[in-house]
């Protein structure tokens, strides 16, 4: 693949520019960027590299890599990773070879660390076959579907991943659902069906971010809401209907959040610590709540306050508040902020941010205006 000149890079976002960043599900790795799909809901937008539609390498698999496991926050074994998740598809034919490298790079090292591979695109019977050759990762291959009908893309790779699965694990990524959109009972029943192929699913809603709105309004497409947020939208009462679909159906094991389903897979409790937050756990599998509540450790103030303490971006680091649901803390970025999470597989909230009961990181939109946040009493 050719390298993006010194020129090219500098036209590039900050943000698209920064090859490892920390996001909710792990340490990221975006070396390579532009994607043909188009997928108009896409995250790509918020990177100011929507209109990059030929992958492109900012730099050699080797030196990502590098980049990589020589990061601040990286910590061997513990920090759950992705790859190509934010500007790319990693199983595009120019790009899965990069994937590979990069995996086999990793695995090689006796590296453990979960590593999440977001795909809409189609994953063949040799893919399947390399992924089952890696020795030390934790791999969950999680095939996005959002109801669409080119069955090239999503429903065989995910029946034939699944199948041929050994050392990997294969989740059905059921997402963005979109209220008037994708909600159909006919696609919830083709999403039940799919789940029983699946290790486990997860369903999210989307994120309607202020550029992706732009876009939206640019082309003339209808807007799936009135408003945007900074996090995922999933309605009250498409996650009612969502439930009541997989229990009426006999669906597989449903989990509203994407380290509790990845965990799950690999027989582990979730490293992003959402025991502490109760509601979450109302569907999950009784096996899993056992995991988890074993692991379920809470965080002194003490011990917040050393890991911050190793932090560059820790030097205004304040713990405002600590439950059995999570640690309020103050002074941090996001990045920063996830360092501490998966430290202490414990759930560690903004204050600027506050987790609304049952709606836990999603957005206010769609739900009813209880008031209630990580820092309240819970009420319904």
């Amino acid at each position: 693949m050719p390298l993006l000149s010194a020129e090219q890079v500098a036209w590039l976002s900050e943000r698209a520019k920064e090859v490892v960043e920390y996001r909710k599900s792990g340490l990221s790795l975006n070396h390579v960027m532009g994607c043909p799909l188009d997928c108009a809901y896409c995250i790509r937008h918020a990177y100011g590299a929507w209109d990059m539609r030929q992958p492109r390498a900012l730099m050699t698999d080797a030196e990502a890599v590098e980049l990589l496991v020589r990061h601040r926050y990286f910590q061997p074994d513990d920090t759950p990773l992705q790859i190509f998740n934010r500007a790319t598809d990693p199983f595009l034919p120019k790009v899965k070879d990069h994937l590979f490298a990069v995996l086999e790079d990793l695995d090689e090292r006796g590296l453990r660390n979960h590593v999440l591979v977001i795909t809409r695109h189609r994953v063949d019977a040799e893919d399947c076959v390399r992924l089952n050759a890696l020795g030390n990762l934790r791999v969950t291959l999680l095939f996005t579907y959002s109801g669409i009908d080119d069955q090239r893309i999503e429903q065989k790779s995910l029946r034939l991943a699944a199948q041929l699965a050994d050392r990997y694990r294969a989740v059905l990524y059921w997402r963005p659902l979109v209220p008037g959109l994708n909600d159909s009972p006919e696609h919830l029943a083709r999403a039940v069906e799919l789940s029983r192929v699946a290790h486990a699913t997860v369903f999210t809603g989307l994120f309607y971010r202020d550029e992706i709105a732009v876009y939206y309004r640019a082309d003339g497409l209808p807007e799936p809401y009135g408003e945007t947020a900074r996090r995922k939208i999933v309605p009250e009462t498409l996650e009612k209907r969502v439930l009541a679909a997989f229990r009426t159906g006999n669906g597989g094991p449903l989990f509203r959040k994407t380290s509790c389903a990845v965990s799950f897979v690999h027989g582990e409790p979730d490293y992003n610590g959402h025991y502490g937050i109760r509601e979450l756990c109302d569907i999950c599998p009784i096996q899993q709540l056992d995991r988890c509540a074993v692991a379920h450790r809470v965080p002194s103030v003490e011990e917040l306050r050393a890991i911050a303490a190793r932090l560059p971006e820790g030097e205004d680091f304040q713990v405002v508040e600590v439950s059995e649901r999570a640690a309020v803390v103050a002074g941090l970025d996001e990045q920063p902020r996830y360092f501490l999470q998966h430290s202490f597989g414990f759930q560690i909230h903004d204050v600027r941010h506050p987790h609304r009961h049952r709606r836990h990181g999603r957005a206010d939109i769609g739900w009813p205006d209880t008031g209630s946040s990580s820092l309240e009493s819970p009420h319904e």
